[in-house]
């Protein structure tokens, strides 16, 4: 039975602050530092986040099925991560901010004259029901390339006018974000949306994604096969969406620090009054992050309640284990908001630090799903190796802690790119190396995952990832186990003193990067 992350925590908040002061004990040697990361991974048990899970399973359902973020499920999840923490010592504070709420308040509907037809609503969809022609733009690629290469609805150019009677134009997924092509159907005067799939490999299935904001009018996605059909046919349908949006309406982060018992603790021949050893480096804050909101449409125990109560559990057992005094650098834990709606609680508190909080931040690792009933060991592929993007420098050493752990325990692991799809995503924009586990979403497990791994090969690593029975039975302790040792260790080592460089400081910090060009925002696509 066995365990999750590592680390400590030290670093002060106040709109995003920084610096927290280290402990004074006796930091230990570097032949030292296995066994005290060790006194973690083994402190933290599958048991113990079990236990925070399913209270998270116990909240969920005592309010609506769900922990979202801007409703009563999100704020109890906090409160009890508060209490457990504020038992055991820590300081706790909440960093508020607004963001626009949105969530479906019915089911929504997609008919022609020959029936039903499968879709999801867009997050961020308007509200309303419109009967009317559909009207495909004038650029559909039918059909599909190999390669994406679709620029439906991306022109206003691409839309006919809009008769006077109701409409709904179909566009189709590619180049642009989902937003211009509605923003601009809008402004041609269609009353509604329909996006289909593009058709190529891996954009067959239904499409699914967020407008990044609220819309005017009702927009919903179909799968390739059922967009052809509408385009190629004269046809008249029906949408109805009802749904919630609220432009302001107020979350927050929590952020969690030692206190000063810890920070401030006397070791043999310190003297009176609290002295800073001379390898402790507060200026090189390790950020542990996991967000801890669920979609409106289930309760969110593997997405995120499992990386969320590892965490926390990691932060309970540190302080208990006494590693905590050990630090060369401040660990800073945080429970993020507003993920499922684009990264809000993370663009929001990177927004907020000074090109100095920022520089004093060393690395960021993060971890979203490490429980998924079919899963594997995915690592993110910090140095873009396995051929997607590269996070700054220090990211691919951040993967190989991780992946030295795996192979010293005789476990495969599998690289995962950096695609935009949580919380790292604004940190590694502004330039701070990232890196983390994670077990799985929506892909799908090949053949050789599956003789590696076990499980399915054919089905998705998480068959409930957004969905009502992300429950406490969608849970795979082994995932648990495994990815929490690896999560452990990771975090106690950089915590205790690992360097990333050659100097055994961070990399110049260069101010803000461009930002990657993502697909995804969080769990959602945007184009």
């Amino acid at each position: 039975m066995k365990r999750l992350l590592c680390a400590a925590a030290a670093a002060a908040l106040a709109g995003g602050l920084v610096a927290a002061q280290p402990a004074t004990a006796k930091p230990p040697k570097p032949d030292d530092r296995a066994a005290q990361a060790q006194k973690v991974v083994d402190g933290v048990t599958v048991n113990g986040i079990l236990r925070h899970l399913r209270q998270f399973q116990v909240i969920a359902n005592a309010h609506d099925g769900n922990r979202a973020s801007g409703l009563p499920g999100h704020e109890a999840s906090a409160d009890y991560i508060e209490t457990q923490l504020r038992r055991a010592g820590y300081q706790v504070e909440r960093q508020t901010f607004t963001f626009p709420f949105f969530q479906e308040l019915a089911p929504s509907v997609l008919r022609t004259e020959a029936g039903d037809i499968e879709h999801h609503t867009f997050t961020y969809s308007g509200g309303g029901d419109v009967t009317g022609t559909v009207a495909p733009t004038n650029d559909i690629v039918i059909p599909a390339t190999p390669e994406p290469s679709s620029t439906s609805g991306c022109e206003a150019s691409d839309f006919e006018a809009a008769p006077e009677d109701p409409a709904i134009a179909l566009v189709q997924r590619g180049t642009c974000d989902f937003a211009v092509k509605v923003e601009n159907a809008v402004a041609a005067g269609y009353d509604a949306v329909i996006v289909m799939n593009e058709g190529n490999p891996g954009r067959t299935d239904i499409a699914t994604g967020t407008l990044g904001a609220p819309q005017e009018v009702p927009v919903v996605g179909i799968s390739y096969d059922d967009g052809v059909a509408l385009a190629e046919a004269a046809v008249t349908a029906t949408v109805t969406t009802e749904v919630e949006s609220d432009p302001d309406r107020e979350t927050f982060n929590l952020i969690a620090e030692l206190p000063a018992r810890h920070q401030h603790a006397k070791g043999p021949g310190m003297g009176k009054g609290p002295k800073k050893p001379p390898q402790v480096r507060e200026d090189e804050a390790i950020v542990v992050g996991a967000h801890l909101d669920s979609v409106t449409e289930g309760p969110g125990i593997n997405d995120n309640g499992s990386g969320s109560a590892g965490i926390l559990e990691i932060a309970l057992q540190l302080s208990r284990t006494g590693v905590a005094d050990r630090l060369e650098r401040p660990v800073r834990f945080a429970w993020w908001g507003a993920e499922e709606l684009g990264l809000l609680g993370s663009e929001h508190y990177v927004a907020s630090l000074s090109p100095d909080e920022l520089g004093s931040i060393y690395a960021n690792l993060n971890f979203d799903m490490i429980g998924s009933e079919n899963y594997v060991r995915f690592l993110y592929d910090g140095d873009g190796s396995a051929g997607g993007p590269a996070g700054p420098p220090g990211s691919g050493e951040i993967r190989d802690i991780f992946a030295g752990f795996f192979e010293r325990q005789g476990l495969a692991w599998e690289p995962t790119e950096f695609d935009g799809r949580s919380d790292y995503g604004p940190f590694i924009a502004a330039g701070i190396p990232a890196g983390g586990v994670f077990s799985g979403a929506d892909g799908i497990k090949t053949e050789q995952e599956a003789q590696i791994y076990g499980g399915t090969a054919g089905e998705i690593y998480d068959s409930c990832y957004h969905q009502l029975c992300d429950d406490m039975t969608a849970i795979n302790t082994n995932a648990l186990h495994e990815l929490g040792d690896a999560a452990a260790w990771g975090v106690a080592q950089l915590g205790l003193g690992q360097p990333l460089y050659p100097d055994m400081s961070r990399a110049p910090y260069s101010q803000q990067l461009t930002t990657p060009d993502f697909d995804y925002k969080g769990g959602l696509a945007v184009r």
